[in-house]
């Protein structure tokens, strides 16, 4: 996303410019008056109460009075003040003793009197008391009225029960459904909710009704939260929008209160459009009787929710809007229709939606006339809204950092790189040992994609380190995919235990980069048996732990049902796929030395190597031209030219290949290894299904 590009997800306020340096404090008028009625009142209640003078006990007061130490005394009616010959003054209580004047006048003491003041009567108690208390509440609410919604202010102590809701007025330019690209369908389902709130008599005629719930549901960064705009925007009305987590606090009753509050601001403003984002905070599966952990406050706040939606008094003009990533945790009774009528699946997009999703945020980008939106779109399968926006404004930061006056396609296929793989480190000190296994590694890899029919082509292999990452390899979709056969799978997996298995052959024993690539081929090969029913043995049942659409790529294990024995059959079956797997890889490699030799040492002295040169050393079809371009003379070790060999596959489908980013990659820290793609994102990472779009296979990351 462009630096300059408008926020449409979070609406700028305008705010006055405060100038640098220390800020002037400039206390109003009101406030002044407040502070010294304020001390007024302090010192009138509380200054009576602090003794100014010494007290001494009466006895003392008689022993200083018998010893002529005491020159002077004011008597009063409970109390008797005075000044010693010293000068020190002093006060005691004043008792009943009729040989207390006898005494003074014996030591010939200046004796006054206080004549005690009645209090003024009614009137003066009021002035004394119950003014100042007025006085302090009129203060205390005139505070409360100027701090009123102020986050962290005395009024917003006390309103606990109010609704946090953000209104937006629907007079405002807003969002439009132009600024929302890549979701074709959802833009459809959200139009008839507008059309609906603009003219629902149209819709009425027939009978029908404004539907009263819809949810939008589908992975992070898909732009579900902007559709909820596009929609208040292009509807023309009063949007409340809030998070599910804003309605909990740690008293209870307030989430009650707040969804309470929320529908009757909206009733008013009718009609309107409640826009709840990550609703799972407080939508969640209610708990069974004696369920261990129950959070009353939150059921307490969904049962509130339930009852606006759809109780005995419903909202008339009011629809809700909802959003979530994780739809399989929340509860029945709120999807059920005459709640959530609508549910809108937000998805990935395919390649159009990508394009039109990179168009609307280059829009303010300037872009060399090299740069082909539909070829940037056509290499981002799996990528969300969110990344293509990450991805356009890392292009435009790269062009700035490098001087350019425009961005141009190295810079879109650097950002590329970068957003997948982490910055570049051309930096980190490697040793030529280690460079040479991460070059047979990487080699291991590339070969295999390059001389398997089903792989994407080999866009390019590095040695360079990119982030946590030594090297990887990047295969490049042609098209989107949405489902994967077991031909196919497998090949994935021969591809992943490549490097491992070049490691093996070249040196004899494998290295601990490899230990991200097996992560990875266990998992596929163990939900190829568990949840895929590809497993000859096993046969065709499900054997993994039942979920629902999960967009978040939490994993999940063996159903509660299976027994010991079959748990120890699918480890069984998950080694022996990942054993023909390696099988496989060590065939192809071993037909193939020549060429792994050579693009070894190509890796180690070019440290990048793309597709085009590993097809020279394959000896495939390439130009003269181009071959004398793509690979030095250094590189082939005299060696001609390799002929693909005649290895037969399992199954050769020229026709079938696996649409997706292939990053292999080696992570240094402690010999671990990370996917640099998130697999939540390629087609067989969903638990629920595999015909979703895909970005990364995990094809072996090292």
């Amino acid at each position: 996303m462009d630096s300059q590009r408008p926020d449409i997800d979070h609406p700028q306020e305008e705010k006055t410019p405060v100038p640098s340096g220390k800020k002037s404090f400039r206390p109003s008028i009101s406030f002044l008056f407040s502070l010294i009625v304020l001390g007024v009142l302090i010192y009138r209640i509380v200054g009576g109460m602090i003794p100014t003078t010494p007290a001494i006990a009466y006895s003392e007061f008689k022993k200083s009075l018998s010893d002529g130490l005491i020159t002077s005394v004011v008597v009063g009616a409970s109390s008797i003040s005075g000044e010693q010959r010293d000068g020190t003054a002093f006060t005691t209580v004043r008792v009943e003793d009729p040989e207390l004047i006898q005494m003074l006048e014996a030591q010939k003491v200046e004796v006054h009197g206080v004549v005690e003041d009645s209090g003024g009567g009614i009137l003066g108690f009021l002035l004394a008391w119950i003014f100042p208390v007025i006085l302090m509440a009129g203060l205390w609410f005139w505070l409360m009225g100027r701090n009123k919604g102020g986050a962290g202010s005395i009024g917003s102590a006390f309103s606990f029960g109010k609704s946090k809701a953000r209104v937006i007025k629907g007079e405002q330019p807003g969002v439009t459904f132009k600024d929302v690209g890549g979701a074709g369908e959802a833009v459809t389902d959200l139009k008839e909710v507008t059309e609906f709130l603009k003219n629902p008599v149209h819709f009425q005629r027939l009978g029908g009704k404004m539907p009263k719930g819809v949810l939008l549901v589908g992975p992070p960064g898909t732009g579900k939260t902007l559709l909820a705009r596009a929609t208040a925007g292009e509807a023309g009305v009063q949007f409340f929008n809030l998070s599910g987590a804003e309605f909990v606090e740690m008293f209870v009753g307030v989430g009650a209160s707040r969804v309470r509050d929320l529908f009757e601001q909206a009733k008013k403003s009718a009609p309107s459009i409640i826009f709840i984002d990550e609703i799972d905070a407080i939508g969640g599966r209610r708990a069974g009787a004696g369920a261990i952990g129950v959070h009353e406050e939150r059921e307490q706040t969904l049962n509130q929710l339930l009852a606006e939606m759809d109780g005995f008094e419903t909202a008339r003009g009011v629809i809700v809007i909802a959003a979530t990533n994780r739809p399989e945790i929340l509860d029945p009774a709120l999807l059920r229709p005459g709640r959530f009528d609508r549910q809108v699946m937000v998805d990935l997009p395919d390649r159009l939606g990508r394009q039109e999703i990179l168009s609307i945020h280059s829009q303010l980008v300037t872009l060399e006339k090299d740069v082909n939106i539909g070829a940037v779109a056509q290499m981002t399968p799996g990528f969300s809204g969110a990344d293509l926006a990450n991805l356009v404004n890392e292009a435009a930061l790269l062009a700035s950092r490098r001087g350019k006056e425009a961005v141009d396609r190295t810079d879109f296929d650097d950002a590329f790189e970068r957003v997948i793989a982490g910055t570049e480190r051309r930096t980190r000190t490697i040793t030529p040992n280690e460079k040479k296994v991460i070059a047979v590694h990487e080699a291991g890899h590339a070969l295999i994609a390059s001389l398997t029919p089903e792989a994407d082509k080999v866009h390019k292999v590095t040695i360079v380190p990119r982030g946590r990452a030594l090297g990887y390899t990047m295969q490049l979709p042609t098209n989107d995919r949405f489902l994967l056969n077991q031909h196919e799978l497998e090949t994935r997996l021969t591809i992943l235990v490549g490097g491992r298995t070049a490691e093996m052959l070249v040196f004899g024993e494998a290295s601990t980069g490899a230990a991200d690539d097996l992560a990875h081929a266990t998992d596929l090969a163990r939900r190829m048996v568990t949840e895929f029913g590809m497993s000859a043995v096993l046969g065709p049942v499900r054997l993994a732990a039942d979920m629902q659409a999960n967009f978040m790529n939490h994993q999940f294990g063996l159903d509660a049902r299976v027994s010991p024995e079959t748990a120890t059959l699918v480890d069984m079956e998950t080694r022996r796929i990942l054993e023909e797997a390696v099988d496989e890889a060590s065939s192809i490699l071993k037909g193939h030395r020549l060429a792994l030799d050579s693009l070894t040492d190509l890796l180690c002295e070019q440290e990048t190597v793309d597709g085009t040169q590993i097809d020279v050393i394959l000896g495939k079809n390439v130009s003269q031209e181009e071959n004398g371009k793509v690979l030095p003379k250094s590189a082939s070790n005299g060696h001609k030219p390799l002929q693909r060999g005649a290895r037969n596959m399992k199954s050769k489908r020229k026709n079938g290949k696996v649409g997706m980013v292939d990053l292999l990659r080696w992570e240094d820290e402690g010999g671990q290894l990370e996917n640099l793609i998130r697999e939540d994102e390629a087609p067989i990472s969903q638990n629920n299904s595999i015909n979703k779009h895909e970005r990364s296979p995990g094809n072996g990351k090292i």
